[in-house]
């Protein structure tokens, strides 16, 4: 029977993981990059596309890996324990802007970017794979994913609340600001992460395949649950990304920079912190919501339908900083949705782990949750490569001059407008819609 403190333990890898470091480069990055650090639009969508086709490899090899791993802090913790500070010195140093020209910075950014991929990968596979060694009792898994969820959200919600205050607190450049944060919050990712490790417990042992071979891998892709469910995590992170990438744009353009309501900073980390509160609390009711449903499918069904209808409703709101409330209370809408289906995800993939012990003999706990990790990344990062891409094609121009300042054009500020509402509103519509038609065909009814 699992501890409270081993829930909050696991909750507290996801708090670093997804609560900090993706949230930051989810909704930060793509603006960070072409406003702040200095790169084109160009250099910034390549940059996520080259990442993506570098994950394709290393998430299911490090899921392999994971699962031969043998030491005496288990399969998994040990990669949780030992990559903890990589995790945190390393994303502080990608939002560090050197004093480079245009050549230098590229260089930089693809070298860290990539850095960090590798480094999430190795930390967050295994952290994703614990839910299958933790415990055999379904109801557990699902409290743990919910626990997890609500330490994501949680964190996020205080990450991106805090992150403008913070920005006004370090005072100085964009640059100066970026970086001091990046330390600021690497070190309590850092921590979070190493605490991951050491709080939980290992009770199951996985039925180990001791040689390599990649006979696991074609299993996999003769795994009908796995192929389905892949595509649906693959559609939750477009979904988010989509929304994350474009949402700093929407303020600093739409809206003409931050809004202040009686005292309050809205800016775009802020708004977003109403979604994340709103997920953190849907987290926590998504097992009880469930059971009241009948089956995890249809849980993820309702709530896909909720992001789809409130998407939709977000492309109507008239684009004026006087409709704020509206947009929040949209925001908020979907975020429902999005905080009913999160956990249930990764407690699907946990569903479909089961289903490949049972068929295949052997057990691939390790390749099929970094197949959810991998999906969540080239979600978030094609989708951020796309808005970066979209925008390009609007008529937005961002690069660095010879001197190393950043320089930014718009040749048609209505085109650009009218790109980012789409980009926040009708594209997420259409990936939920999508992500509804998959769900239909999932064969686990669990």
């Amino acid at each position: 029977m699992a501890t409270l403190k081993e829930k909050i333990g696991y909750a507290l890898g996801d708090a670093a993981a997804g609560g900090i470091t993706w949230k930051v480069m989810s909704i930060a990055f793509p603006l960070f990059f072409t406003n702040v650090f200095g790169l084109t639009v160009a250099d910034t969508a390549t940059l996520m596309l080259i990442a993506r086709m570098f994950d394709v490899v290393t998430d299911p090899l490090m899921g392999s890996l994971a699962d031969r791993t043998q030491s005496r802090w288990g399969t998994y913790r040990p990669w949780l324990i030992l990559g903890a500070i990589p995790f945190g010195l390393i994303f502080a140093l990608l939002l560090y802007t050197p004093d480079f020209g245009p050549m230098g910075k590229r260089i930089w950014a693809y070298s860290l970017y990539l850095m960090m991929m590798a480094v999430y990968t190795a930390v967050n596979v295994p952290y994703g794979s614990l839910l299958g060694v933790m415990t055999d009792n379904d109801d557990e898994k699902n409290q743990f994913s919910s626990f997890r969820m609500v330490g994501a959200y949680a964190m996020g919600f205080i990450t991106l609340l805090s992150f403008p205050y913070l920005q006004k607190m370090v005072g100085g450049s964009d640059q100066h600001q970026y970086a001091v944060l990046g330390a600021f919050f690497g070190v309590i990712a850092a921590a979070g992460t190493l605490a991951c490790g050491l709080l939980t417990k290992e009770r199951l042992k996985p039925v180990r395949a001791e040689k390599f071979s990649f006979k696991p891998f074609r299993d996999l892709f003769r795994n009908r649950p796995w192929i389905i469910l892949t595509l649906v995590g693959v559609c939750t992170n477009f979904f988010n990304g989509f929304r994350y990438a474009v949402a700093g744009y929407m303020f600093e353009y739409c809206m003409h920079g931050d809004v202040t309501v009686s005292g309050l900073i809205i800016n775009y980390t802020v708004f977003m912190t109403f979604g994340e509160l709103t997920c953190m609390v849907f987290g926590g009711v998504s097992p009880v919501f469930t059971k009241w449903v009948g089956s995890k499918r249809k849980a993820f069904m309702w709530a896909a339908v909720i992001c789809a209808v409130t998407s939709v409703g977000f492309f109507f709101v008239p684009m004026d900083p006087a409709y704020i409330w509206v947009m929040v209370a949209v925001v908020i809408l979907t975020s429902i949705g999005i905080g009913i289906y999160s956990p249930l995800l990764w407690s699907m993939y946990a569903d479909v782990s089961d289903y490949a012990t049972e068929k295949n003999g052997t057990s691939s706990t390790g390749l099929i949750f970094s197949s959810g990790t991998m999906a969540m990344k080239f979600g978030t990062a094609i989708s951020g490569s796309l808005v970066a891409l979209l925008l390009g094609f609007a008529g937005f121009i961002s690069g660095t001059d010879a001197t190393g300042q950043t320089v930014i054009t718009i040749t048609d500020a209505d085109s650009v407008n009218r790109m980012i509402w789409l980009l926040f509103s009708l594209f997420p519509a259409v990936i939920a819609g999508l992500m509804l038609a998959l769900l239909y065909i999932y064969p686990i009814k669990k």
